[in-house]
């Protein structure tokens, strides 16, 4: 970023030019140097997480959160820039930092939109004619108007009843949906979110098995659903269980683990035998006497 009234030197190594140059001169240019690592820090990270999840050595909800979490950081670092001088070289360059191709900051997010409208406002009163002032006055604009058409909708005069539970309906081994309100009428019915490709998983279906071997005849029916991302690996695993096994396609951007508010694997949900949600079990330890005390 250059001034016609500054003087700017860079001092580097050639071999590591572009990541330990130092600048002077010019404080918007320290800003970008900044800004610059943090995209790259972020970039590493994803590239590693990526790796790690594409050998199978890190479950999808782990890969998905540690991802967020790494965005954040550049955005956390990429904020302060963006607001202390929203009409700088350095704030502009931090909104268009990408990675893979996408945006670190989301037009259509609340939250970051924020930040485009700093710099939008900014770049409209300091630079009005300039064609990156219109374009990011557009972007924001056409943003803005998508977020405000977002608004809840208004459900008052829908016809509403009580339920006792969520009702979940996905296809299993065979491609068949077996709904869980119609699998298993008048017993206790033990859910389990779950994924295959984690480390635990082969011990937890251990469990499961004793369970369901030693309490299946009193009434105890298990409703297993799979958040894995690849099929086949899960489809190998579950086809010979015997309890009901089915899988949500969308895996961790599961609308079903939303609405059970499932924040990390395994989660465990006991409905009694008149379908009433009565148990999220806390602890795996204590399973089968939350089971023995509904059953």
């Amino acid at each position: 970023a250059v001034d016609s009234t500054e003087t700017i030197s860079f001092v580097a190594d050639a071999g590591t030019f572009a990541t330990s140059y130092s600048v002077e001169g010019s404080e918007n240019s320290k800003a970008i140097k900044a800004i610059t690592l943090a995209q790259l820090d972020a970039h590493q990270a994803i590239s590693r997480l990526r790796k790690e999840y594409e050998d199978k050595m890190i479950s999808d909800t782990t890969y998905r959160s540690k991802v967020l979490a790494a965005a954040d950081a550049y955005k956390e670092a990429a904020r302060k820039y963006i607001y202390s001088a929203p009409m700088s070289t350095a704030a502009y360059f931090a909104l268009f930092q990408q990675i893979d191709g996408l945006l670190f900051f989301d037009l259509y997010d609340r939250n970051d939109v924020k930040a485009y409208g700093a710099v939008a406002t900014s770049y409209d009163h300091y630079y009005p004619e300039s064609p990156r002032s219109k374009h990011l006055y557009n972007l924001t604009l056409q943003s803005m108007k998508v977020l405000r058409a977002q608004r809840p909708i208004d459900y008052s005069s829908v016809e509403t009843k009580e339920i006792s539970f969520l009702d979940i309906e996905l296809p299993d081994v065979r491609g068949e949906v077996v709904k869980l309100s119609e699998a298993a009428p008048g017993k206790v019915v033990l859910i389990n979110f779950t994924a295959y490709q984690t480390e635990w998983s082969p011990a937890l279906n251990m469990a499961l098995g004793e369970l369901y071997t030693k309490y299946h005849d009193q009434g105890l029916e298990i409703y297993q659903v799979s958040l894995d991302s690849d099929f086949h690996f899960w489809r190998n695993g579950a086809s010979n269980l015997p309890w009901i096994t089915v899988r949500d396609p969308q895996t961790v951007y599961s609308q079903v683990a939303g609405l059970y508010n499932v924040k990390q694997l395994p989660a465990l949900f006991i409905l009694d035998r008149k379908g009433n949600l009565v148990k999220r079990v806390e602890d795996v330890k204590k399973l089968e006497s939350d089971v023995k005390a509904v059953l």
